[in-house]
Order: structure tokens, then C-alpha cells, then sequence
């Protein structure tokens, strides 16, 4: 294990995703999904989270709309309640999922707005 990833990805992820998602995803974490949690902390949240390029924000968004593209549901949830985080705002995430609308069709879109609409209380 790449402990500077590691701990550089620990670190962004917890500024993302908050301490109490991490540290019950840490308590859970078996024997069976460590090394899937090493993975994911050092690849997406270590080397390209943390990147300079694109600002939490935009990262935030782009996932967003990738995982609503995609149908991921649980992870879209995950990553809306995250834009309390990430500077994202309801009005980001309305336009982001207006746009995957257009490019990932109407029942994704229809499906990612329940999800918002759930997580900001509408």
C-alpha cells in the first residue's frame, strides 16, 4: 500500500463524504472489502480527487451526473448529501441533472430529481 495516497485519499474523502459516512464505512469494513476500501481510497479519492484540474465542486458535479447517467442510485444519494461539502448547491445539482436529462435520457433524469428531491427535503 501507497501510504501517502492513502493517507492523501483518506483525507479527501472525509472532506467529501464527512467523517461520520467514513468512519461507519471504516467500522464495516471486513476482511472480505479491505482491500476494495484500499482501492477506492487510494485511486478515486487519492490520485484523481485530489488532482488539481477541477475544484470539489466540479468533481462533485461531474459525479453526479455520471452516476444518475448510470443508474448507480445508491451512490448518486451518497454523492447529492455530499454537496453540503463540496460547495455544490441544489441549484448545481437541478442544472447538472436538467443536462443529464438531455444526454442520459428523461427516466434517469426523472429518477436522479426523486433522489435529490428526498435528500434537500422538497
Amino acid at each position: 500500500m501507497d501510504n501517502e495516497l492513502y493517507k492523501k485519499g483518506m483525507e479527501i474523502r472525509r472532506s467529501v463524504l464527512g467523517d461520520e459516512h467514513v468512519d461507519k464505512a471504516e467500522a464495516n469494513k471486513t476482511e472480505f472489502d479491505a482491500d476494495f476500501q484500499e482501492y477506492i481510497t487510494n485511486n478515486a479519492w487519492g490520485a484523481v480527487w485530489s488532482r488539481p484540474g477541477l475544484t470539489k465542486r466540479e468533481r462533485s458535479l461531474i459525479t453526479i451526473a455520471l452516476l444518475a447517467a448510470s443508474g448507480h442510485e445508491e451512490e448518486l444519494a451518497m454523492h447529492i448529501r455530499a454537496t453540503k461539502n463540496t460547495g455544490a448547491s441544489k441549484e448545481d445539482v437541478m442544472e447538472v441533472l436538467l443536462h443529464t436529462a438531455v444526454y442520459a435520457g428523461v427516466p434517469v433524469a426523472n429518477g436522479a430529481i426523486k433522489i435529490a428531491k428526498e435528500i434537500f427535503e422538497y
